[in-house]
Formats: structure tokens, C-alpha cells, sequence
């Protein structure tokens, strides 16, 4: 019975839909964060001088500080958008896939 009920939901349009939309928009989040956090590796590498300057006179907040306070929020910011969709378009998915299967 498991097995049937298994490849009923692998034969859905739904599910395979709900798949290859999820893949591809973690994906491209993930590339996103990629991205933004080997460029923030690459600037420590590659101008360690210039993340060390200081923003302004007189003071000890270097360039660094909210660049790498940027990367953090913006991982936060991700996620917060990759659950949203999850609760949102995802979830009415798979509500499709398992109203299908049991209608069957």
C-alpha cells in the first residue's frame, strides 16, 4: 500500500512542480549567499587595507564591520524570503499533491 501511495505522489503534476520549483528557487538563493560571502572572503584576502580604514575620523568602526554585519542580515533576510515562499506557494502545493492523492 505504501508503495502505491508513493508513486501516486511521484506521478503527480503537482509534485513534480512543487520539486523542480523548490530546487530551483533554493538554488538560486543559495547561489546568492555564495556569491555574497566569497566576495566578503575575497575582500579580507585581497584588501584587508582598505575593510581596515575606518569610516570616518576619530572613530574605531572600520569598513569591515558593516560590510560582515550586511552579509549576516542578508543571510537572515534569504531565509526569511525562502520560508515565506515555503509557506505560501510551497505549502499550497503540496496541499494539491495530497487532496490528488486521496481523491484516488
Amino acid at each position: 500500500m505504501n508503495n502505491d501511495i508513493c508513486q501516486q505522489i511521484e506521478n503527480s503534476a503537482h509534485y513534480r512542480e512543487l520539486v523542480e520549483k523548490r530546487q530551483r528557487f533554493a538554488f538560486i538563493l543559495s547561489i546568492i549567499m555564495l556569491i555574497i560571502y566569497v566576495g566578503f572572503i575575497l575582500l579580507i584576502a585581497f584588501a584587508p587595507g582598505w575593510l581596515g580604514t575606518p569610516l570616518h575620523a576619530g572613530t574605531s568602526v572600520t569598513r569591515g564591520i558593516p560590510i560582515g554585519i550586511g552579509v549576516i542580515i542578508i543571510s537572515f533576510l534569504l531565509t526569511g524570503v525562502y520560508v515565506w515562499r515555503a509557506n505560501g506557494e510551497f505549502d499550497r502545493l503540496n496541499k494539491a499533491v495530497l487532496r490528488e492523492v486521496k481523491a484516488s
